[in-house]
């Protein structure tokens, strides 16, 4: 499953974010979907993606 470039959006009535999405099958077919992600959901994906961040830019500094 890989992001597609387009805006995630949020349904503050729904409470829940949407994150279109395209699945990918082991045949080679795909589907075009959404993921949809509870608030909660999206702040621990927030804090694992500012880490994986942080990682790379730490990796691409050069040694000391």
């Amino acid at each position: 499953m890989t992001p597609m470039r387009r805006d995630a959006i949020y349904d503050h009535r729904a409470q829940q974010a949407a994150l279109p999405v395209t699945v990918h099958y082991e045949d080679g077919g795909v589907c075009e979907t959404v993921l949809v992600l509870t608030p909660a959901q999206v702040e621990l994906y927030s804090i694992q993606f500012g880490q994986i961040i942080e990682a790379r830019e730490t990796a691409r500094e050069p040694a000391r």
